[in-house]
This record gives C-alpha cells, sequence and structure tokens, in this order.
C-alpha cells in the first residue's frame, strides 16, 4: 500500500494512465496534482508570490485551453483576434502615449492602477516566464493574450491590487472562462478563513464575471481611448466596488500568512 500511495503522491497524473489509455495522456498531462499542491502551498505562504499563481494554473490546465479558442471563435472579433494575433505589451508599456489619451479614458484608468501597484505589463511577462512550464503550442497567443491584459481587466473592474482584489479578479475571470487552477486558487483563499466582506466581495466577482460582456474577446486597442464608464456600460460591468484593500503585509501581521 505505501508504494502505491507513493507513486500516486509523488509521480504526475499522467503516468499513471499512459499506458492503459493513450486517448487520455494529452489531457491528464496538464493535471500535475504534486506540483499544484506545491505551488498551491507556497503561494498560501505568500500571497505576492506572482510566479507561484502561473505556475498553479499551469499545473491545473485541464481543458481550459481547447475551451477558451473555442470562446474565441464564437464572435467575429474573437476569431479576428485569433487571425491577427496582437501583441499588445508594446501598447501597454508606451505609458507617454497612454497618458496623452483623454483624461477619464480606460488608458488612464490603467496607468492609475499599473503606477499605484508600483507594476508593469512587462512583469507579468517575466513572472509568467519564471512560472510556466507548458512548452510553446497553438494556444500560447491567447494565453499571452490572457496575461497581458490582466491589469486592464483590474483597470476596467475596479478591482485593486490587494488580495482581495486579486481573488476576486481570478473569481470573475473563473465566471468568464472555467479554469482548474484559478478555481483552486479561489477555493485557496478560503481555506485561509476568508469571511464576511470579503467573502462577499469575492462572491460578487463571480456574479459579475457572470453578468458581464465575455472579456477575452475584447479588443482593448480600441478600447483604450474610451472613457471608462462607457467601456464598463459596454462590458456589462456596473460601477467599481468599493472596499478596503487588504494588503498581504496586514495578513502577516495578523499571522494568517
Amino acid at each position: 500500500m505505501g508504494g502505491l500511495v507513493d507513486r500516486i503522491v509523488h509521480r504526475p497524473i499522467y503516468n499513471l494512465v499512459s499506458e492503459r489509455r493513450p486517448s487520455m495522456v494529452r489531457l491528464a498531462k496538464r493535471y500535475d496534482l504534486p506540483r499544484a499542491g506545491r505551488e498551491l502551498s507556497a503561494l498560501l505562504r505568500d500571497p505576492d508570490d506572482l510566479p507561484r499563481v502561473f505556475g498553479l494554473i499551469d499545473a491545473l490546465q485541464g481543458t481550459a485551453a481547447e475551451r477558451l479558442r473555442a470562446g474565441f471563435e464564437a464572435t467575429e472579433e474573437g476569431r479576428a483576434l485569433l487571425a491577427e494575433e496582437p501583441d499588445i505589451v508594446p501598447v501597454l508599456t508606451d505609458r507617454a502615449a497612454l497618458r496623452a489619451m483623454p483624461e477619464g479614458s480606460l488608458a488612464h484608468a490603467y496607468l492609475a492602477f499599473v503606477e499605484q501597484e508600483n507594476i508593469s505589463a512587462e512583469g507579468l511577462v517575466a513572472a509568467a516566464a519564471e512560472g510556466e512550464k507548458t512548452p510553446r503550442d497553438e494556444y500560447r497567443w491567447q494565453r499571452g493574450r490572457m496575461r497581458d491584459t490582466h491589469d486592464l481587466w483590474h483597470a476596467v473592474t475596479g478591482y485593486q491590487g490587494d488580495v482581495l482584489g486579486e481573488i476576486s479578479l481570478l473569481a470573475f475571470l473563473l465566471a468568464q472562462h472555467w479554469h482548474p487552477g484559478i478555481a483552486v486558487a479561489v477555493a485557496g483563499a478560503f481555506s485561509k478563513g476568508l469571511t464576511g466582506d470579503g467573502a462577499w466581495l469575492v462572491a460578487d466577482g463571480f456574479v459579475r464575471g457572470k453578468r458581464a460582456a465575455w472579456l477575452p474577446s475584447q479588443r482593448w486597442e480600441a478600447l483604450l481611448p474610451l472613457p471608462v464608464t462607457e467601456v464598463r456600460a459596454r462590458l456589462k460591468l456596473g460601477p467599481p466596488p468599493v472596499y478596503e484593500p487588504l494588503r498581504s503585509s496586514e495578513l502577516r501581521a495578523r499571522g494568517v500568512v
């Protein structure tokens, strides 16, 4: 029994099915449970460890990539994006051009967010490169698009870069696009005792995600110059939430992490 348990716990799940069910190998490779456990444990100790977030998502991919592709292919705009594969990083890193856009625009809301949090689009790319192990494949562009527009999602939804804001945005994303790794990340937050107003904020994030337009296939490059209030109305997001940010430093002070 001990040998069997050891094999299950310490070997990626695809090793257990590769000989019996060859048709399942490709899918099962996307559920590396031991790695997911390590990434989640590290993330619960340090919620600011962004590469661990990408690592957890990478370890529990399931059929997320195929379903995301189907979502893009379901709309004319999504199909156009897949055909063009635009790189939004140069747009988001040109802060002078963003600052020259109209006051009250999504571009200014994005700038306010990244400057307040002292982060950048390049930082997301670097964190993903550190945390992900999936080789380049036919889904490379769509994964990059989701990564590179993450902080635009923050700006347009109104979730800040604190712990509650990140978890709430993950819940919003989960409602838009089911992903096992993101589901585990959100569940991990609740396992640390997330209750009260914080729990309601996260739950509301999921509800908002269900009600909103599908954000992955939005052409953000064209939305940046528009008033952020107009963009929120167009995407059926409603007003940004009002809440008290919860930083990881406060969690450490409480002894939660």
